[in-house]
């Protein structure tokens, strides 16, 4: 099975003081590097006197593009950190920036680690997943007189109804996952004894909350 594509269920922020420092990692989703750069530049100029805005992205059905920033931590302290909390996590199309006010007591390398990871982890856990799913729309023609039946089978399966048209027959709109939508067509067609009229139209992205399995 391929892994499912996950992203941020919605933008936030989460802040940790650790030795008077303040960390506060801000989560965005985007679709595209210039979004990312958009975001982070966003950041930045809320946050002119922080010491550092430190910042990672992954962009890209695969993670095709992935940029990570120290911004004047020591080297490897800030953006692997806060990348490798992004890709533990399994996001995708999303965007950190952790931003640090400095708080007069130095952290060290391992201490600086792990507050860009903790707080990066943190924020994402605040934000939620979902999952992106593919669905096809499936346009079913009905007569009066099969509609409760086709209503009561779409419940069966647990089966939303998207738009009714009446007319001269119903023609009931539904959204069904890509990858089952050919078996339930088998199975209306097989229920209704060949009788409806069924219409496979267009795909499109469908988002599920995601709970992480433990």
């Amino acid at each position: 099975m391929p892994e499912p594509f996950l992203t941020i269920a919605k933008n936030t922020a989460f802040e940790m003081v650790i030795k008077k420092s303040r960390f506060i990692c801000q989560l965005g989703r985007i679709n595209s590097e210039q979004e990312a750069q958009d975001f982070i530049a966003q950041v930045q100029r809320d946050n002119r006197k922080a010491n550092h805005n430190c910042y990672a992205y992954l962009v890209g059905d695969h993670d095709q593009i992935q940029r990570e920033s120290d911004n004047g931590e020591p080297s490897g302290t800030a953006g692997v950190p806060i990348l490798e909390s992004l890709q533990l996590a399994k996001l995708h199309n999303v965007v950190a920036v952790v931003t640090r006010y400095f708080g007069g007591i130095k952290l060290g390398a391992g201490g600086l680690i792990r507050a860009y990871s903790n707080v990066t982890t943190n924020a994402v856990h605040q934000a939620g997943l979902v999952q992106r799913v593919i669905q096809t729309s499936v346009a079913i023609t009905a007569s009066y007189a099969q509609h409760d039946q086709l209503l009561y089978f779409l419940k069966e399966k647990q089966i939303t109804v998207a738009d009714e048209q009446y007319g001269v027959n119903v023609v009931v709109t539904i959204f069904v996952d890509q990858d089952a939508c050919d078996q339930l067509i088998a199975d209306l067609t097989t229920r209704f004894n060949d009788q409806l009229t069924i219409k496979k139209g267009q795909p499109r992205n469908h988002e599920v909350p995601y709970a992480a399995q433990s």
